[in-house]
């Protein structure tokens, strides 16, 4: 194991090095500095542990047609036994497109780059194939952002309520908003120990992101509750089912030693302002006050 360890820190660490030769500006190229150091060290023997902090790194891009693109990576740590954890932003796409290319990106990097490296083919393949999806019609959408948001008869409308034992990693905390936001999840993510997230949306979006959020490295993470809704008529959208305006990280005067316990009663009230006040009680097994 501690073998295969060292193998995947070094094909790690000579990704990273060839990126930073390809893309010798930060402009282009923004890489997690601590993480770096510490992965750097670790391969060259002058530590013995493995890095605590899971690299990360951020590419932009410009492609063919002049299409500006970012790609967000981060490093599990048997990459790239695994594939890596990857958001991408492009404003020029709608909902609906962007959807279809985070799915067909993700169809090529599982048929072409488990085992292997895979930055630079995940550029070259967005350079590649970005103005297909541009292409795509996207409803007709007047803004081009509304094609995630229409729903149709049969579809369901999810609210999941999710626990861990702690949320504390910057790397994790990022995700979850990046994927939420990604996903057109609303919602909100409470650091700390415990750790409580919530996302809302259609059920596809929400069960991708679960998908997403629980292969992580956790102490213990589950579903404590989900809400499902049919919508059932054109009147009845995910829009006028939500309790959240957006999705953001939420922190209640943080306290303890290391600042990681939160108020729990500011969070019932927060609970309370949007309809939820019952699940504290599933939480924590307490009614909130």
């Amino acid at each position: 194991m501690a073998q295969s360890q060292t193998e995947h820190a070094e094909a790690q660490l000579a990704e990273i090095e060839l990126l930073l030769s390809m893309f010798p500006s930060q402009d282009e190229l923004e890489v997690e500095q601590v993480a770096y150091a510490e992965l750097r060290s670790y391969v060259e023997g002058t530590v013995d542990c493995p890095p605590n902090t899971r690299p990360e790194l951020c590419v932009k891009i410009r492609t063919h047609t002049g299409v500006d693109v970012s790609l967000s990576c981060t490093y599990p740590t048997d990459y790239p036994a695994v594939l890596p954890e990857i958001v991408v932003r492009c404003g020029e796409l709608s909902r609906a497109q962007h959807t279809c290319l985070v799915s067909g990106l993700r169809s090529y990097l599982r048929e072409n780059c488990t085992g292997e490296v895979c930055v630079l083919p995940t550029v070259d393949w967005l350079r590649d194939h970005i103005h297909e999806y541009l292409e795509q019609d996207d409803g007709n959408d007047d803004d081009g952002a509304k094609g995630t948001t229409e729903t149709q008869i049969g579809e369901t409308f999810t609210r999941l309520w999710i626990y861990s034992h702690h949320i504390y990693n910057k790397s994790k905390r990022k995700n979850i908003l990046e994927w939420a936001k990604e996903l057109q999840l609303t919602g909100f993510s409470m650091p700390g120990k415990p750790g409580v997230v919530c996302v809302e949306g259609l059920q596809a979006a929400c069960e991708e992101f679960w998908a997403r959020v629980k292969v992580l490295t956790w102490k213990r993470i589950m579903i404590r509750h989900r809400e499902d809704v049919p919508l059932e008529s054109v009147t009845q959208n995910a829009e006028s089912l939500r309790r959240f305006d957006g999705f953001e990280e939420a922190a209640f005067n943080p306290h303890g030693n290391r600042g990681n316990h939160m108020d729990l009663g500011q969070l019932f009230q927060f609970l309370s302002e949007r309809g939820c006040a019952q699940i504290f009680q599933l939480y924590f097994g307490v009614e909130g006050r």
